[in-house]
């Protein structure tokens, strides 16, 4: 049966009609269930009735979580249960949903340097289409796209699950497993969602969309204006290399992906990330670094671009996988290559950082979500 994630304010408003029940007890239910991270109300602020007909007619989540590992760095991995069958994305009031949760899909807490904060990472699709060699969630391919409540559950899971590390979720990304683009509707309602005042209140700006280079995906969240962070996982300057480990780079050319990446920047107002995964002796020479800060730099390092022009770049050293779809073994980069190729990105006057490796001994690390059934208890 459905669950409160699985309506938007105007929705609910629907369905209590139709029992009868005031269209305005909609926002302050959504918004109780938002706050309490997925539970109904059961302190008198709804009626006895309405409460009765919503224990009935939904559940607190349609997933739930299989399994629970925490990092030495504190960093929390959740394998969060989903109905095998996608439902609709129409819920009514007597439609009820499959319960059988024979799929899996992985989000990731990181506790910040703040005491009291952190990040959330949550996936879009149960496994990935996107074949990117260097990356786990595509090992088994893609199963198929979350539905929003689904989305917006692991929001609720995560959120819960800071409250119980006394600290409080204030940005998520939406790095996990899949392609948010290939599911955009539905990322787009559960950002809605989340984000909102009215229900999840996280606030636009603390959400970040991640695409390999979806260039129609780009284009369509600029011209719906959300007003999230984008993030694109380019991973090599040039076709040649980027087409070898990122199969989508032979249908979208990294011109075409950061002539989008400007348009987004120039409608939004804000700055873009280039997510740069270092691959030892495939995308992390001197050459390639050259060649990276050259493109951001609108094609050649003399003039550059004017600064709010530039995005910035996220370079990420590998975290181990084993085989990749193809076969091949990765390795990361030393790193005096890293700070090497971070050296050439910031003597162009790229703004660059390498990010921190977060979870890695639970393989919560970027790269090394994937679907699995194994089970470790909470």
């Amino acid at each position: 049966m459905p669950s409160l994630s699985d309506f938007d304010v105007p929705d609910l408003a629907d369905v209590l009609a139709s029992w009868g029940h005031p269209r305005t007890h909609a926002a302050p239910l959504l918004r109780h269930f938002y706050n309490t991270a997925g539970d109904l109300p059961d302190d008198g602020r709804v009626g006895p009735a309405l409460l009765t007909r919503l224990r009935a007619e939904l559940v607190d989540r349609t997933t739930t979580i299989a399994a629970r590992r925490q990092a030495t760095d504190g960093t929390v991995k959740l394998l969060v249960a989903v109905p095998q069958t996608s439902p609709t994305d129409a819920p009514t009031a007597h439609r009820r949903l499959p319960t059988a949760h024979s799929s899996t899909v992985e989000c990731v807490l990181m506790p910040s340097h703040l005491p009291d904060r952190a990040a959330g990472c949550v996936s879009s699709q149960i496994g990935c289409a996107m074949g990117c060699d260097f990356c786990a969630s595509t090992k088994a391919g893609v199963e198929r796209s979350l539905t929003a409540g689904e989305i917006v559950e692991q929001f609720l899971h995560l959120r819960r699950e800071g409250v119980a590390l006394g600290r409080r979720l204030r940005t998520i990304v939406f790095m996990g497993m899949g392609e948010p683009m290939l599911n955009y509707d539905n990322v787009a309602a559960a950002i809605r969602r989340i984000a909102g005042d009215d229900l999840g209140a996280l606030g636009f700006r603390h959400v970040t969309v991640s695409t390999v280079g979806i260039v129609p995906g780009i284009d369509r969240l600029r011209t719906d204006n959300l007003g999230v962070h984008l993030a694109v996982s380019l991973h090599a300057p040039d076709d040649d290399t980027r087409a070898a480990i990122v199969p989508t780079g032979r249908r979208y050319r990294v011109a075409d992906i950061l002539a989008a990446v400007r348009r987004y920047q120039a409608d939004s107002g804000q700055i873009a990330t280039i997510e740069y995964t270092l691959l030892d002796g495939v995308n992390d020479s001197d050459v390639q670094a050259q060649l990276l800060a050259d493109l951001l730099n609108h094609g050649g390092p003399d003039p550059r671009a004017p600064r709010a022009q530039r995005p910035r770049v996220n370079l990420i050293p590998y975290n181990a996988i084993g085989p990749g779809v193809s076969g091949r073994e990765y390795r990361r980069p030393p790193e005096d290559r890293v700070r090497r190729f971070l050296e050439i990105l910031r003597h162009s006057g790229i703004v660059a950082h390498a990010r921190r490796t977060r979870g890695h001994d639970i393989d919560g690390a970027c790269g090394q979500l994937r679907e699995t059934l194994s089970t470790t208890a909470r």
